[in-house]
């Protein structure tokens, strides 16, 4: 029978031998080693780490073989110290803590298969048939309840976890949800027990690295007799590292979001895939890299995160060397031109009509919106480097190929952040025709978002600064913008005069593209303003160019537009058909939202036509498109229409 190794493994600070001394407490209750309990710290990380042949004497000093007893040679300790748990009949735990290498612990090992090992290490020992066991950081529930119940076991009467709720969850989501850093957040506030949670919350904040403020202020000890401090358990598992894979940790710490892809990782090291990963594979190892599955399993499709206490230490390490800085710049150029390219190509493959050219490597809008979706964090954050020049200029380009994109997936917030940062960075390059198209984006972000009288005023400047540099296309596109936001505030008028505007300069330009846009904005202003027979006719033009053009989505969107003039106009037969050709039309394109509409507005019509079963089946389709789009209101909405539907008049 094989000899029963358990191993528990995690990144330092994880709570690994609190796990270890907890179990063996609670088997030796439950009867489990009636032999007891054998516990070495081998101090692997230490400068000093322990040798077996140092552990087997103290294991068996605590087996009684101690001065004369004790054989003289190594070998013959090893030997007396096997004999010894093979006569015992009463099974033990053996607890081998804090391993950083086989060599500490393979020599420690019972002879037996009777007894039962643990080891606790920040390595994976993978060449060895031990059973893991990985410990991961507090869920965030679990993080506010441990410090809560530290707080409480000292005094009960703490009501500061009951009166501070949310600074208490920020606490602990700024000490990344690791139980040491946890543990000693914990001490610093029974220590400063006069003073609220959100002083030390704001202290971090302040200071930008938690260990830094954790560190100062830790109440010494934990009941292990070990230091209860962050960043020295951090930077023993960085110098332990060989050189390549201390690099390529450091310059991961660089990368603009938590979680990043092999491929966006290869180009910040300047390495080919197969060669990062093998590097990423042996950090994971080491518990300083946490390997996520990408969409497809593929290998390149893999993501890596780091802990948060781990990126920041890996920025200051770079932050305090010269040349670690440079090497660190040049890291991120690289990855922000990586992202720039491929947001290009993705950004191409979405705005892709028949009789254009094919973009590379995405074979179609899906492919492009899942790499889009899976570096959306890496791609908007770098879109913030923008605010230094040395970066200014990429990731201006960069943020014009986001738009669209977030546009179709309804990340506002994101849209507003990445306008506003290619802003400021257009402003730093001096390129005022950036700066302008940055104000569009702007615009048309805050309008989606709700903020129509902000985006009004930002697509004002944006008008200004077309006719200023005389850009007349540029001028054009504004018009039409505006428009939009002056239809959201109720001023039909004026939306009406921006879309023919932006219509007559388009058509002057012939934009037939955009003039089709302008066409069917101008039909939902005109129907607005009470003027249906108008809007049919304006969004008959605008379905016309988009179907000479091939632009099936924007067709269906001018298909759906005419249903509603036509419904406003009385004609509900014929509002149907074009809510059905808007929807098959739509198949294919994943724009859950605009199919929830037009759901939506064929529903409306079936009940003004009278016909429930129709508008309850329209209406159920509708909240699952909805729900596909991340709309949950709107989804709540549908399917309260769809059960009202459903009750007899």
């Amino acid at each position: 029978m094989p000899l029963l190794i358990f191993a528990v493994t995690g990144m330092g600070g994880v709570g690994k031998t609190a796990l270890a001394v907890e179990a063996a407490h609670r088997a030796r209750r439950e009867g489990w080693f009636p032999g007891g309990t054998l516990f070495v710290d081998l101090r692997g990380y230490d400068e000093d780490p322990v040798t077996a042949d140092q552990a087997v004497l103290a294991l068996l000093d605590a087996l009684g073989v101690r001065d004369g007893d004790l054989p003289p040679t190594a070998d013959r300790q090893y030997d007396a110290y096997r004999a010894l748990l093979a006569e015992r009949r009463d099974r033990m735990l053996l607890i081998l803590d804090n391993a950083s290498a086989p060599s500490q612990y393979l020599p420690l090992l019972p002879g037996t298969d009777h007894h039962r090992v643990l080891i606790t290490s920040r390595d994976r020992p993978d060449a060895l048939p031990v059973r893991l066991i990985d410990l991961e950081t507090l869920a965030p529930d679990d993080s506010v309840a441990l410090v809560t119940r530290a707080l409480h076991d000292t005094d009960d009467r703490d009501e500061r976890p009951a009166r501070e709720p949310d600074a208490l969850c920020e606490l602990a989501a700024l000490c990344g949800h690791l139980p040491l850093a946890l543990q000693i957040a914990a001490g610093m506030l029974r220590r400063r027990r006069h003073r609220d949670i959100a002083s030390l919350v704001a202290e971090i904040r302040e200071a930008g690295d938690p260990t830094t403020v954790l560190d100062h202020g830790s109440p010494g000890t934990d009941l292990y007799g070990r230091s209860l401090v962050l960043r020295p358990v951090l930077e023993t598992s960085y110098r332990r590292l060989p050189p390549e894979h201390a690099r390529l940790l450091r310059l991961l710490c660089l990368a603009p979001s938590a979680e990043t892809g092999t491929e966006a990782i290869a180009a910040l090291a300047d390495l080919d895939t197969e060669s990062v990963l093998s590097l990423l594979e042996d950090l994971a190892a080491r518990y300083l890299v946490t390997p996520v599955r990408g969409g497809n399993g593929t290998a390149s499709a893999m993501r890596w995160r780091l802990h948060d206490l781990v990126r920041v230490f890996g920025a200051g390490v770079v932050a305090g060397v010269a040349g670690l800085r440079e090497e660190g710049e040049a890291a991120r150029e690289r990855v922000l031109e990586f992202y720039r390219r491929w947001a290009k190509v993705a950004d191409d493959r979405l705005r892709w009509l028949p009789g254009m050219a094919e973009p590379e490597r995405f074979g179609d809008r899906g492919q492009a919106l899942a790499w889009l979706d899976a570096e959306r964090s890496g791609l908007v954050a770098a879109v913030g480097w923008g605010r230094e020049e040395r970066f200014a200029g990429t990731a201006v380009q960069l943020a014009e190929r986001l738009g669209m994109y977030l546009d179709w997936r309804r990340y506002f917030d994101d849209w507003i952040a990445v306008a506003e940062a290619a802003r400021e960075a257009a402003r730093l390059a001096g390129d005022r025709l950036a700066e302008a198209n940055a104000w569009e984006n702007l615009g048309l972000a805050l309008r989606n978002a709700g903020r129509a009288e902000e985006a009004i005023d930002a697509l004002t400047q944006v008008r200004d600064l077309f006719q200023a540099v005389g850009d007349r296309r540029g001028e054009a596109r504004a018009w039409d913008s505006l428009g939009l936001a002056l239809r959201v505030v109720g001023r039909a008028e004026e939306a009406i005069d921006a879309h023919t505007r932006a219509r007559d300069l388009h058509q002057a330009a012939r934009d037939h593209h955009r003039e089709a846009n302008a066409w069917n904005n101008l039909g939902n202003a005109l129907r607005n303003a009470g003027r249906a027979e108008e809007a049919i006719d304006a969004h008959t033009r605008a379905r016309d160019l988009h179907q000479a053009a091939r632009d099936h989505h924007r067709e269906a969107k001018a298909w759906s537009n005419l249903g509603l003039a036509l419904w406003t106009a009385g004609r509900a037969e014929e509002a149907i058909d074009a809510y059905r050709r808007s929807l098959e039309l739509r198949r294919g394109f994943e724009d859950w939202y605009g199919e929830g509409q037009t759901l939506q507005a064929l529903a409306l019509t079936h009940e003004d036509a009278h016909h429930p079963t129709e508008a309850r089946a329209a209406w159920l389709q509708a909240a699952d498109a909805y729900t596909r789009a991340n709309a949950p209101t709107k989804a709540t909405q549908a399917r309260a229409r769809a059960r009202a539907a459903e009750q007899p008049e």
